[in-house]
């Protein structure tokens, strides 16, 4: 089988193809320690092998978290199909569609989210509906006047939680680097770096509030424990940051978002990350998602440029408001 330069990657790091998590921590491997006596859960940690794997379950499969044998094939076809264009491309030194989407290592499982137990997003409350409506994104079929037409992530402010931890189809680097105190987790997407202080601190005033909240971290064992609150209020990225869940960035964040997340390394090359997201406000229920994250210590993080010199935003709304003038002409019988 041949899956390309991830493939490449992934049989250096010892990665046998198809043997991805889900799987035990190893009996005999030893969590590694920094200097200062926690957990060593340090390096570049890339999403990008997930992207197969939708955020929410395809009903047809109930409250199955895995795929059967026959079922896998397809998901391993079409991975293989993906791989293929991606690795021609590079044998061609031309970059085209085959590089929209980078390598991925099919999965089996059915989705990332695992609570609900059937793998659905969880009812939004009348509340969660009323604020749904009035959000705004590139993603709908809406007309473009302003930039509050515009979501956060369109306008390169933040791609938000929890979908920054979460795979798309390019620029898919997290890495995280460790100090006495702190955890930092550098994202490669908007290029964000989130700082979570692991010292005790208390948390921030009740005023204050973030696009991607503030984050405390704790030990319980090996694993990293983050709790991350003061949510400003805005467009939660979940519905349009990972491929497979519902079309549009319409799904609102309250400020009184919260969300927990567990680290725990599996083996030196393997770790289980799970995150609990819980808005009262919007949901009628928190919800919980787990991911399988592949070490790789030769990802290249690249560039986030974004919007190109701040004009895409401005191209929008002037196109949208030129191709509104024409069908109004059309309308009137002019020319």
């Amino acid at each position: 089988m041949n899956t390309g330069v991830l493939t490449i990657g992934l049989l250096a790091a010892g990665i046998a193809l198809g043997a991805l998590l889900p799987k035990a921590q190893a009996a005999d491997w030893t969590q590694p320690m920094t200097e200062w006596g926690e957990p060593d859960i340090q390096g570049k940690w890339p999403v990008g092998h997930l992207s197969g794997i939708p955020l929410v379950r395809d009903p047809k499969y109930g409250d199955r978290k895995y795929l059967t044998d026959e079922e896998y094939a397809p998901r391993l076809a079409a991975a293989e199909a993906q791989n293929e264009r991606y690795r021609k491309e590079i044998e061609e030194n031309k970059m085209g569609m085959g590089h929209w989407t980078e390598a991925t290592m099919p999965s089996r499982r059915t989705s990332f989210i695992v609570k609900p137990e059937n793998g659905q997003l969880p009812a939004l409350t009348e509340e969660g509906r009323r604020r749904k409506a009035l959000m705004r994104s590139s993603w709908m079929d809406i007309p473009f006047d302003s930039v509050k037409d515009f979501d956060t992530w369109d306008r390169c402010i933040t791609r938000g939680l929890p979908s920054s931890m979460m795979p798309y189809r390019y620029n898919n680097g997290i890495q995280i680097i460790q100090s006495p105190g702190y955890v930092v987790i550098r994202l490669e997407m908007i290029h964000e770096s989130r700082i979570i202080p692991t010292d005790g601190r208390k948390a921030l005033p009740a005023a204050i509030h973030n696009w991607m909240g503030s984050s405390r971290g704790h030990w319980e064992g090996n694993t990293l424990v983050v709790e991350t609150t003061h949510f400003r209020e805005g467009p939660s990225s979940t519905n349009v940051a990972v491929i497979g869940s519902p079309p549009h960035n319409d799904t609102p964040t309250s400020t009184e978002a919260r969300m927990v997340e567990r680290f725990t390394m599996q083996d030196q090359n393997h770790m289980l990350y799970e995150v609990t997201w819980d808005d009262p406000v919007v949901y009628k229920e928190p919800y919980t998602a787990e991911l399988d994250y592949l070490r790789d210590p030769d990802y290249g993080f690249f560039e986030y440029a974004c919007h190109e010199d701040n004009e895409t935003i401005r191209n929008y709304i002037n196109s949208s408001r030129a191709e509104r003038a024409q069908e109004a002409k059309t309308e009137t019988g002019q020319q």
